[in-house]
């Protein structure tokens, strides 16, 4: 019995030894997807996708947000949880592994999850797209079963005088957010039309 058990064990080791080389091969292309559902009835969705060729590639990121105010800037930014059951709020803070203090997607030290501003267009339509050398698909800080955040004001970047501005970004309520899942591949999202 105990023989049969010891194979058993080894087998199912090696197997998730396997799975885990599989799962984690970092040369291979990986692609997310989070779609974004209204909070509190704003009426603001989207799809945000991420993409990345390998493990030291920058992060594509493209999402397309509806339904918000007309030629504005809203924050958008990555939260700790995947844990909507209580709506934007159960998201958590902004995903922050190294501690640092809120900034701008372009700054070398800010949150990981710190994605900057989506500006809409007369219609209340927004397009963001650039690559980031901070969000991983891959590895111990992958963005994978977080959570994207649309907030209702402009994130000042960690640049304003404000109480929150170096945790938040002053950006005000969140309006809408989604869970990020591995995706099997996909193209960029295309502007809003």
């Amino acid at each position: 019995m105990l023989k049969s058990f010891g194979i058993i064990s080894g087998f199912l080791l090696i197997s998730q030894g396997k799975v885990n080389s599989l799962t984690e091969n970092f040369n291979a292309s990986r692609h997310a997807l989070c779609i974004l559902f209204p909070d509190s009835n704003s009426g603001v969705n989207g799809v945000v996708s991420f993409s990345q060729e390998h493990i030291n590639a920058k992060t594509k990121i493209a999402a397309v947000v509806r339904g918000l105010k007309p030629n504005s800037l809203h924050g958008v930014h990555i939260h700790e949880f995947g844990d909507l059951s209580n709506g934007c709020a159960t998201a958590g803070p902004h995903f922050n592994p190294f501690e640092q203090e809120h900034g701008g997607p372009l700054d070398e030290k800010r949150h990981v999850g710190d994605l900057g501003n989506i500006k809409t267009d007369e219609r209340g339509n927004g397009y963001l797209a650039y690559e980031d050398n901070q969000i991983q698909l891959y590895g111990e800080y992958s963005i994978l079963g977080r959570s994207v955040v649309v907030h209702a004001g402009q994130d000042d970047l960690g640049r304003g005088n404000q109480k929150d501005s170096k945790t938040t970004g002053n950006s005000g309520a969140r309006l809408a957010c989604g869970v990020i899942g591995l995706a099997s591949g996909f193209k960029n999202l295309q502007p809003y039309k």
